[in-house]
């Protein structure tokens, strides 16, 4: 979910510089709700691969990749561009109907993925990953960045459950491994801090695992827990949080990009090259074997608050 809110910058770059262009979408059918919110984005084309590569013998599988493959080749694309750099999406790349392009092997997440393109570029690895986006597309479509800024401009959806204050605060506790968890008594100390100074807290989850957590720290702290929500229902919860304090998850990166106020919690991961990243006030702290302690993350939300 993150490199899909990552990616989101660079379709505004194209949108500004080629007025016109015309752009479709390929992402995990998950996700599918993300590309939708940029108002730049025409068509978005749902794939599965992560649930179909575990049944690639089934009979529907095999119905349900060609019907995407049928639908990326029902149109003739000017550019294929390949923004992830993995042999998986070159591999999907292939299947449009048009010249593919991408990183070259020095800078490809992959280096094999460059095979698979007619037209490469160099960008450098040590780049955030927003910006490598944005530099590769500039670099294959014709037009400069600069040190221009990263715009998302993304526009909110309309959700299906609505917390019960306007002035709230999200809370992002789970996290895709245990490695990325940071310790339920610190969550705990944030909570009380955000809850002193007037907000709400609503706690985000995506998991039974994560639903269990959140209703046990809801328990000892207050706040809201949601019930299971889309990513586009949960997109729009963030949208209108006045702070987000999340882990290094897709989440957490959905909020900045909104423009609200947030705080990464990096426990297992370089902040880096995947750091929050917004238009508005943002933060990341820790890294991988520094997981942050109590006083940093309170410090950070201090300068966070609105």
């Amino acid at each position: 979910m993150g490199d899909v809110v990552h990616t989101m910058p660079t379709i505004t770059d194209i949108a500004a510089h080629l007025p016109g262009a015309v752009i479709d979408w390929v992402v995990e059918k998950p996700f599918a709700s993300l590309p939708a919110m940029h108002p730049a984005v025409r068509n978005v084309t749902p794939i599965a691969w992560r649930k179909w590569r575990k049944s690639l013998w089934k009979a529907d599988t095999r119905a349900a990749i060609a019907e995407a493959r049928r639908a990326l080749k029902a149109e003739r694309y000017d550019l294929v561009l390949d923004l992830q750099g993995l042999v998986k999406s070159a591999l999907w790349a292939v299947q449009a109907n048009g010249p593919r392009a991408g990183y070259d092997r020095a800078s490809a997440r992959e280096p094999l993925a460059a095979l698979f393109y007619q037209r490469t570029a160099n960008v450098p690895k040590a780049l955030h990953a927003v910006e490598r986006s944005r530099r590769l597309a500039a670099a294959h479509l014709g037009y400069n960045i600069g040190d221009t800024p990263p715009r998302f401009a993304l526009a909110a959806p309309a959700g299906s459950w609505q917390p019960k204050t306007s002035r709230y605060a999200v809370l992002i506790t789970g996290a895709s491994r245990p490695e990325k968890l940071w310790p339920e008594p610190s969550w705990l100390a944030v909570a009380a801090q955000l809850r002193d100074a007037g907000y709400g807290l609503v706690w985000l989850w995506g998991s039974p695992s994560e639903q269990e957590r959140c209703q046990c720290l809801a328990t000892q702290a207050g706040g809201e827990v949601p019930p299971f929500l889309t990513v586009a229902d949960a997109a729009a919860v963030l949208a209108e949080a006045s702070l987000c304090v999340g882990l290094d998850t897709g989440f957490s990166h959905i909020a900045a990009a909104f423009g609200v106020p947030t705080v990464g919690i990096y426990c297992d991961h370089e902040p880096g090259l995947v750091g929050i990243t917004g238009e508005g006030h943002v933060a990341s702290v820790g890294g991988r074997g520094q997981v942050p302690t109590v006083e940093q993350v309170r410090l950070l939300v201090t300068a966070a608050m609105v």
